[in-house]
This record gives C-alpha cells, sequence and structure tokens, in this order.
C-alpha cells in the first residue's frame, strides 16, 4: 500500500501510460475514441492533450496544482485529464449535475487555480467563482466543432486593457472577457499549439488526480490518487477480470467525472490499446440501448438501477448482440434483476463493489464464476477482511461485519482532511468501506448494507439489500429501497419505498404476500411507500438518509 510502502523515485507518467505507450507500440493509427460518430486514433489524442499542456502552461499552472474539470465525457475532456497528468497538474474531474455554488466548494477547498468548463455549464462559473477566491481562469471548450479556436482581439479585466500575449514565436491574442470574484473568463476553447509538450518529472507515488466523493451529507472529501493507482486498476480488475483486449469497445453510463466511470472510459480502454465509446449527454435506458445497437461495444457498464431501466424497455435482444459482458456497481445488483438481464441478452453480468478511496472495483463475479445475489470474490491483487465491533476480525464463514480492502489503487487520503483519513485510513494500508458484508466458506461475498442503513428489527439485524432483492422480483415493481423507520411505539420497523414499471400499479397487498411466502417476519416491510423515483447520489447509489427525512417529516 501506497502509505506503508518506501519511496518509489522510478520515473513514471500515468498520461504517458495512458496515451504515449500505445503510440509507441504502434497503435497511434488505432481509433482510441468514438463520440458522437467521429473517430478519434491516439495520434490525435495526443495532438490534442499537446494543446491542452501549452495552455496549462501560458495560463500559469505549475506542477502539483489543481484544475477543475466541469465537462461533458468526450474527445476534449480526454484530452484535458491526460495533459494535467502529463504535465504534472492535478486534474479534479467534477460532476456535471452539481450546481455552481457546489462547484465553487469543491475548487475553493481544492484551492483550485483554473476551471475547464463545456459551454453549457458557463452559467455555473460566476457562482463558482464567487466560492472559489483561488480561481484565476476559466476555459470553455469548443465541442461543437472539435476543433479548437484561437481567441482574437483585445482582452479587458475591468477597465484595463491588457493587450495580446506573444509565447515563443505564437501570438496567442486576447479576448474581451468578464469578471467575477478575480475570476477571468471568455469562450477559450484549448487555443494553444498542438506542437509536442513536456512530460513531467513524476513517479508513481506522485500526486495525480482528485475526486471528490459523491458526499451524500456535508462537503464532499477529496479523494487523492497517486500517478500508479491508475495503472494498477488496469491490470488488477481489467486484466485478471475483464480480460480486456485491444479489441474491445467500451461504454459505460457512469461519466468520466466518477471513479466507475474514470476506469471504464479511459483508464481501461486505454491501457489496452482499445476503444472507449464515449456519449456527454445524461444516460437514459432507452437512448443507451440505441446507442449499443449503433456502436456495437464489447463492454458495457451500467447501475443495478439502469439495468432495470433497460429490462423496462422493449428493446430487441439483437441491440446487445456485441456486448460480451455487463459489468454493474454503484449498488448491489439483486439476484433476480442479474438473472432476468443475463438471460434475455444471453450475456454474462458481472456485479461488483469498488469505491472512490480504491479507485475502481476490488470485489466482483468473474467471466466464469457468477452468483446471482453476491458481488463475487475478492479482485486478484486486493485483500479482503471483515471486522466485528471489537475491531477483531471476524472469522467465521457468513457472520456479518464490516468491510475493508487493502490493496495497490488505494488512495493516499482525503485532502485536508486528517481525522476523517486516519479514521478511513489504517497505517497498515487498510480501508474501511463503511459496508456490511458476510462471506461464505468458498469465498464468495455478500452486501447486507451501509453500516448506518442496517436495521435492528425485533432486536434482530435485518440488510435492506436482502429484502430489496425480494422486492424487486415481484413483476410490479422495477425498484426498491428499504430503510428503517421508528413506529408510534418507538420501535424499529422496516418501510420500503417502490418505484413501479412502466404502465404498472403497485397493490400493497400483493406486495404483502409475496413478502409473507419469501421472507421472515421480522424482515417483512411494514409499511410500503410508492415513488415516481428516487434520490440518488451522482454514481446512483440510493440517498436512504433522505427517505429517511422524507418519512421524519
Amino acid at each position: 500500500p501506497y502509505n506503508s510502502a518506501p519511496y518509489n523515485a522510478a520515473p513514471y507518467n500515468a498520461g504517458h501510460w495512458l496515451l504515449d505507450r500505445n503510440i509507441e507500440a504502434g497503435r497511434g493509427e488505432n481509433v482510441a475514441i468514438r463520440s458522437r460518430g467521429i473517430s478519434y486514433t491516439y495520434n490525435d489524442v495526443l495532438r490534442s492533450t499537446w494543446r491542452a499542456q501549452n495552455a496549462l502552461a501560458i495560463l500559469g499552472v505549475p506542477l502539483g496544482e489543481r484544475v477543475v474539470l466541469l465537462a461533458n465525457d468526450g474527445p476534449d475532456m480526454v484530452a484535458w485529464l491526460i495533459g494535467c497528468l502529463r504535465s504534472g497538474v492535478i486534474p479534479i474531474p467534477v460532476s456535471t449535475m452539481l450546481t455552481g455554488a457546489d462547484v465553487g466548494m469543491i475548487a475553493n477547498d481544492a484551492q483550485a487555480l483554473v476551471i475547464i468548463a463545456s459551454p453549457e455549464f458557463e452559467p455555473l462559473i460566476a457562482p463558482a467563482a464567487g466560492r472559489a477566491t483561488s480561481l484565476r481562469h476559466a476555459v470553455l471548450l469548443d465541442e461543437s466543432s472539435g476543433v479548437p479556436t484561437e481567441p482574437t482581439g483585445t482582452e479587458t479585466i475591468g477597465s484595463e486593457t491588457v493587450g495580446s500575449e506573444t509565447v515563443g514565436s505564437e501570438t496567442v491574442g486576447s479576448e474581451t472577457v468578464a469578471t467575477a470574484g478575480g475570476l477571468n473568463w471568455s469562450a477559450w476553447s484549448t487555443y494553444t499549439s498542438d506542437s509536442e509538450a513536456p512530460l513531467a518529472a513524476t513517479t508513481a507515488d506522485s500526486a495525480a488526480i482528485w475526486l471528490y466523493s459523491s458526499g451524500t451529507t456535508g462537503l464532499p472529501k477529496g479523494v487523492m490518487h497517486s500517478h500508479g493507482s491508475m495503472q494498477a486498476t488496469y491490470e488488477t480488475y481489467a486484466r485478471k477480470v475483464l480480460e480486456v483486449t485491444p479489441n474491445d469497445r467500451f461504454l459505460s453510463v457512469a461519466k468520466l467525472f466518477f471513479a466507475y466511470g474514470l476506469g471504464n472510459s479511459l483508464t481501461f480502454p486505454f491501457g489496452a490499446g482499445a476503444t472507449a465509446i464515449l456519449e456527454p449527454s445524461r444516460p437514459a435506458p432507452l437512448f443507451y440501448c440505441n446507442l449499443i445497437s449503433d456502436e456495437a461495444p464489447t463492454l458495457f457498464f451500467a447501475s443495478p438501477g439502469f439495468v432495470a431501466g433497460v429490462l423496462d424497455t422493449d428493446i430487441p435482444v439483437a441491440a446487445f448482440s456485441s456486448v460480451r459482458a455487463t459489468i454493474t456497481a454503484g449498488e448491489t445488483l439483486p439476484a433476480d434483476l442479474q438473472r432476468r438481464f443475463s438471460e434475455r441478452f444471453e450475456h454474462p453480468v458481472l456485479d461488483g463493489i469498488g469505491s472512490t478511496e480504491a479507485l475502481h472495483i476490488f470485489l466482483s463475479n468473474t467471466l466464469d464464476d457468477q452468483r446471482p445475489g453476491s458481488t463475487g470474490v475478492a479482485v486478484p491483487g486486493y485483500e479482503l477482511r471483515l471486522t466485528g465491533e471489537d475491531n477483531l476480525d471476524v472469522v467465521e464463514p457468513d457472520a456479518p461485519g464490516y468491510l475493508h480492502v487493502r490493496g495497490p489503487s488505494t488512495a493516499t487520503g482525503y485532502w485536508n482532511r486528517r481525522e476523517a483519513t486516519d479514521a478511513a485510513f489504517g497505517a497498515d494500508g487498510w480501508v474501511k468501506t463503511g459496508d456490511v458484508y458476510t462471506c461464505s466458506a468458498d469465498g464468495h461475498w455478500t452486501f447486507l448494507g451501509r453500516n448506518n442503513d442496517m436495521i435492528k428489527a425485533g432486536g434482530i439485524w435485518v440488510s435492506p439489500a436482502e429484502v430489496e432483492a425480494v422486492l424487486v422480483e415481484h413483476p410490479d415493481v422495477l425498484e426498491a429501497a428499504v430503510v428503517g423507520t421508528r413506529n408510534d411505539a418507538g420501535l424499529e420497523e422496516v418501510t420500503a419505498f417502490l418505484v413501479p414499471k412502466a404502465g404498472r400499479t403497485i397493490d400493497s397487498g400483493a406486495i404483502d404476500t409475496h413478502c409473507r411466502d419469501r421472507m421472515a417476519a421480522f424482515k417483512r416491510p411494514r409499511r410500503l411507500i410508492v415513488v415516481d423515483s428516487f434520490p440518488k447520489t451522482a454514481t446512483g447509489k440510493i440517498q436512504r438518509f433522505a427517505l429517511r427525512d422524507r418519512l421524519a417529516g
């Protein structure tokens, strides 16, 4: 683990591993990215990456400083991600679902100097600048044409005329900008030349990328990863579990600003010299089904909720004929959904669990072994253990405990959060996940819930995941979320929120009969609430605290 291993001084740069290595191996003209029907080769990506690096140099962003990326998935986002890595600058991709104030809080916490944004997010820049006094520049990407353009004219900051700027032999020019909270911006693109940019002198242990946790409560925490972390997720999960090859085509519902999406759409395809299919729009099941039919991915990455949504469409089986495996993460995948999806589309469905702190999946079903209702086995290269409330290891099979993970991709800690870092990251490399699990005698792991989601009904612990898995087996139920609530006597009982399938209605009597036939009485929901949708985090996890708050209100 990085926080206990000796310092590694050997030169290493994640940007070089992702991009230059493929070109050096003769894959420069291979298609690296497909986006909106356009193909971009690895050589194309390298030129765009150099352009981003040259822009960083002109903007005066030195080694180790931070840049916020508020951008849609596409070639520009990839170029800036890799460009930051090659320059030794720390990219911070943030959710495109955040408000301007939210983005500003993250930028301020990270003390970022620059924000890179897709044009549609320009209205968020001013409120973000109002929260982040560290911001000095913003760059708006020119995603419509895919071709960077140089600004022209005269730049005015307040009443001061700055004029044009010459860098080397290239005149960059300048433009009219607005000001807010000390931040200057305009319709900038990656406006510098695509001449070769230098590779920063980094090592595998150097700071590389920060990802802010989804923050279901309070301010999100900046999870700090090193340059070696990205390749570590590829060598363990992508190679040994997914068995990726240069012929694979990757399509992910999760976007690049998620740890899950970062692996699916950048680390894994570029690690294999394969193709990433990038879609800038927000995911919708029917749209993605059509995208799969058109772009023929071989690996499809989704969330359990999205799998349920796809099953609720009438998309023909042939649309998924190219897909050799579907991978799910974010929430546990109920056994019934796993079976139905796998049988309908005739390929394996691999449910797994990962975390922002581990950068990707560390526990998963495999291509040769899918056990519905189970999260599978430890990914090669990672160690797992369970502890009880006494912090002693749980050794008995099928006994519940708190899950800990140790492996080569775990983060170095949380930025400026020493107390939280000490609580989650042990000195011996073990990271507390906050999940409650059991492990069978043959090494298969089963999720019971988050440690603060477990319900004690009638003095007996109830797993929300177990009850939800039964509920979604009912033909009228699309999604289910179970929480613990207090009755009039102050005792905890099971309450279920249900989202019906399209065109279906929920009959409480039928649901109760369904549950009586399939679970012990103390686990059975005492209250059913039908809703149109669930509140979810940016990573697709159900916000059970919000459901509990709704009941309390």
